[in-house]
């Protein structure tokens, strides 16, 4: 039996399980692969000589070219679906992959991370899209495997580029490829079960089948995207002071190796992982706006200590910091999309691509306080952050609204 979905095409009346692993674990490769530009940075940065500043505008340039493009292939493919575009996305970061790995010049890692770049502008809003079609209306759920997925590979990149890279040079990049070509192969997999339900899609529009309406005022709408971007903001800045600079402040202040510091890295992302498995379920069943308030503002007493902590404390503060802060994505992603139903695509991309941006924009803005101030100072100011979190208390209760056909 299908049910129509709020996006406009039949989705599964059940949770179609083996697709969202299927996604989850084509999201773990992709974000692995991802997480493989910070954690080298402490080798190209020896290598070719650069700034705290350069270092950032490799995020910038990575995370814009991410971005920039997220909420336009989302909106393209809630027009027009596309079910094999998440392989050609991955076929992008393959390119980028093999391009970094020979790199002899800043020029050239900053070209080589903007085709990594690209192939997340697709692959995100798509994969989310068909998470959500998986998803049987448990799309919490459905939103927490897809992106402990990717907050898997983001948390095993450094411990691989710990073990493979950092020892033997930038070069051993190559063999990450592999995890690319496994993932084009998982891809096409994945848009042979999307292709009927995009065609099925088509056929509605023919038929203009009316798509689902939210019953919210439009001003509502609109403050409370403004929110969850606030809120978005916040999280991916503090993010990005831990997925850029972590490592460096660890060198900085504690004096560990670079093996060590990646591998403290690791554990952060793997609490990460591990907080955004939770944040989705629990939304569904006590209402998403707790969670994001809780997950956010939540993790505000942590971020404020961790600056005075010792290194033993600090690892313990990252990794509660990490599996709390986590939880929030999964709930605002989905919460946005009950926002504007018969849109996934487009908020998808949206929100991806806010998210990407804000953290572009913040490790080159952090870069450059960095070489201004010091790495610690800029700990000291990302702490503050997450009190952004109290805003949520002004988003609408979802469980007092229903969306109507």
């Amino acid at each position: 039996m299908k049910t129509k979905s709020i996006s406009g095409y039949q989705g599964a009346s059940q949770t179609v399980y083996p697709i969202l692993f299927a996604i989850s674990f084509s999201h773990l490769l992709n974000d692995t692969i991802q997480s493989l530009i910070p954690s080298i940075y402490p080798l190209i940065k020896d290598d070719f000589s650069l700034s705290f500043s350069q270092i950032g505008m490799i995020t910038l340039v990575f995370q814009m070219s991410s971005s920039l493009f997220q909420p336009i292939v989302g909106n393209v493919t809630d027009r027009r679906p596309f079910p094999y575009a998440l392989p050609l996305g991955m076929a992008f970061s393959l390119c980028g992959l093999v391009m970094l790995a020979f790199a002899g010049s800043f020029h050239l890692v900053l070209v080589s991370v903007a085709f990594i770049g690209l192939g997340s502008s697709v692959f995100h809003p798509e994969a989310s899209r068909m998470a959500h079609a998986a998803s049987g209306g448990r799309r919490g759920l459905a939103q927490s495997i897809f992106q402990v997925g990717g907050n898997t590979g983001s948390s095993i990149g450094p411990l691989l580029a710990a073990i493979i890279i950092a020892p033997f040079g930038k070069f051993n990049v190559i063999y990450f490829s592999i995890a690319a070509l496994i993932a084009i192969v998982v891809l096409i997999r994945i848009g042979s079960w999307y292709k009927p339900k995009a065609l099925r899609a088509q056929v509605l529009k023919r038929r203009k089948v009316p798509a689902e309406k939210s019953i919210y005022p439009k001003a509502t709408i609109v403050s409370s995207v403004i929110i969850l971007l606030v809120l978005i903001f916040s999280k991916y800045f503090y993010f990005a002071s831990i997925t850029s600079y972590f490592t460096f402040y660890l060198i900085d202040k504690f004096g560990v190796s670079v093996q060590s510091s990646q591998i403290h890295l690791f554990m952060f992302l793997f609490a990460v992982a591990v907080g955004t498995m939770v944040g989705g379920p629990v939304g569904d069943r006590v209402g998403r706006k707790y969670v994001i308030w809780a997950s956010i503002l939540g993790a505000a007493p942590f971020t404020l200590l961790m600056p005075y902590a010792n290194l033993f404390w600090t690892a313990v503060l990252s990794v509660i910091i990490g599996f709390v802060i986590a939880s929030a994505f999964s709930a605002i992603l989905v919460y946005a999309q009950e926002l504007l139903p018969g849109k996934i695509g487009l908020v998808s991309g949206l929100f991806f691509g806010f998210a990407f941006g804000m953290g572009g924009i913040g490790s080159a803005l952090l870069g450059q306080l960095a070489d201004a101030t010091s790495i610690s100072y800029v700990y000291h100011i990302c702490s503050f952050l997450p009190l952004l979190g109290f805003i949520a208390v002004f988003l609408p209760n979802h469980k007092k609204y229903k969306v109507k056909n």
